[in-house]
């Protein structure tokens, strides 16, 4: 049987711990965001940084809804019964900082777009950043889903941390996506 009292001592007084599964919608986010707001205004007095989890948050949480799986192929279930409108998310945090986590899956076809774009954003410093968020800005470009690309970016320049990730191939056809930001306590 789970011990949710050794989960529960784990689980370390004074830090967000939340975690969900399911489908994200924006209604959702709405609601994970006002949870966090208000955790994070009892947590943490350094208004700064709480405007930066803040804004982390906000932009995962859209990156997740806005790319769950939607292709006609997604609406079957995986060679292992995976649900692919499902994500998972978890927000925590210790005496160094905040961890925001985020899963879903992605056609493998989607793969090599999506490691290029944030190893292209990891290689570069925060004054790159900084310039390539004011060009795609100023181009004024968006996609299909209505946005420019911004996301990643914002999320970099944010959180002045690397993006960590990772895939695990679920089928032929998607893999999981794991993402974690780290926004430091100390500015």
């Amino acid at each position: 049987m789970l011990n949710f009292l050794e989960i529960h001592k784990q689980m370390r007084m004074n830090s967000i711990a939340l975690f969900f599964k399911g489908c994200v919608t924006f209604e959702l986010i709405d609601s994970i965001i006002m949870i966090v707001s208000s955790r994070l205004e009892q947590l943490e007095n350094n208004l700064g940084v709480r405007k930066r989890v803040y804004g982390v948050l906000t932009e995962c949480l859209q990156n997740l809804c806005n790319n769950i799986e939607s292709s006609e192929e997604s609406k079957e279930m995986t060679e292992l019964n995976y649900d692919l409108h499902s994500a998972v998310i978890m927000v925590d945090s210790n005496d160094e900082g905040y961890f925001i986590k985020t899963g879903n899956f992605v056609s493998n076809s989607k793969i090599e777009d999506l490691k290029k774009s944030i190893e292209g954003i990891n290689l570069l410093s925060k004054e790159e950043l900084r310039e390539k968020y004011n060009k795609i800005l100023s181009n004024k470009i968006f996609s299909e889903k209505g946005g420019a690309g911004l996301g990643l970016i914002d999320i970099a320049k944010k959180s002045g941390k690397k993006l960590e990730y990772d895939f695990e191939t679920v089928d032929n056809k998607f893999s999981f996506f794991s993402f974690q930001i780290t926004i430091s306590k100390n500015g």
